[in-house]
């Protein structure tokens, strides 16, 4: 039986057209300069991973790649893999994710729940090990993997270009305004390279901003792209970006401690992110920064990151 997409119609109207907020009157942030961050928590998987898996599962579908019930397999750092076993679940597919052993239980959990099988490597070799692992099983079993490889996958991009970007540019627009700054960062580089695409048409003159995290532990989700060995995505447009600021997991973790304060309750990057955004803000230089609140602060908390009282 070959899958077909309408098992999964329902949940895939639900993804996208996510709240844009503005956070600046609650960071202190002084006129001219706005903050506006999207608000992706909401969406059926509860991340933003959810825009393109699901572009990238409907194209395979359509391509026949998961006919003869092979099994989609990836890696992921952990919310990607949630948008897999969700979809895949609904789809009636068999789901495969290589996940680092250290990505959070609540994660590992909800992949579980939605019937997917785990393959979890060693933590300390971090994402590029796991993605490895995923290619070496996809070139050793051709016939029973599909391996969509968001990072090479263009329907990754093309996903926040036409989804992502192009809401920010539609809802500035409502206010009379246009994005100058995009704070984002690198995982899959699908969000950088698709939003930053979109919004720099709408404004040649966007600076584009990476927040940089340090090496492992470093911050869930994002690549430090440091050393000389890391892989770097194929489908991240590099040229787009005209700064690179580090951040560290500190600095992240506080910034998600404050947001909660603010009754925005969402994970470390979404944290490092707004840190890097405050920065650039405080400079004087731009007037409307945006960035993307990845997920929800809910996959963490076995992390520690908000201790009891």
């Amino acid at each position: 039986m070959n899958p077909d997409l309408r098992g999964m119609a329902s949940l895939a109207s639900a993804v996208g057209h996510t709240p844009l907020l503005e956070l600046s009157a609650g960071l202190g942030l002084a006129a001219p300069a706005r903050l506006f961050a999207k608000l992706e928590s909401v969406n059926p998987g509860a991340s933003i991973k959810d825009r393109p898996v699901l572009r990238m599962l409907q194209a395979g579908v359509a391509a026949g790649c998961l006919n003869g019930g092979r099994r989609l397999l990836d890696s992921s750092s952990g919310n990607a893999g949630v948008s897999y076993a969700m979809f895949g679940a609904a789809l009636g597919v068999p789901v495969s994710i290589v996940v680092p052993g250290n990505a959070s239980a609540e994660r590992l959990a909800r992949i579980a729940a939605h019937g997917a099988e785990l393959i979890l490597t060693d933590p300390q070799e971090g994402y590029d090990y796991a993605l490895l692992t995923a290619r070496r099983l996809a070139e050793e079993f051709p016939e029973r993997y599909w391996y969509c490889n968001q990072y090479a996958n263009a329907e990754n991009w093309r996903a926040h270009y036409a989804g992502t970007g192009a809401e920010i540019v539609q809802q500035l627009a409502v206010q009379g305004l246009s994005a100058d700054c995009f704070v984002a960062g690198v995982g899959t580089g699908g969000t950088l390279t698709g939003a930053g695409r979109r919004l720099r048409e709408a404004n040649p003159r966007l600076a584009i901003v990476a927040a940089i995290p340090d090496a492992f532990p470093g911050i869930d989700g994002l690549k430090p792209l440091g050393a000389s060995g890391d892989i770097v995505p194929d489908i991240l447009d590099a040229g787009l970006i005209g700064e690179r600021v580090a951040i560290t997991a500190e600095d992240a973790l506080a910034m998600c401690r404050r947001l909660a304060r603010l009754g925005l309750f969402v994970g470390p990057s979404a944290g490092a992110y707004v840190h890097v955004a405050l920065q650039i803000a405080r400079r004087g230089d731009v007037r409307t920064i945006v960035t993307v609140l990845s997920d929800a602060g809910e996959r963490y908390l076995s992390l520690g990151i908000w201790p009891l009282p």
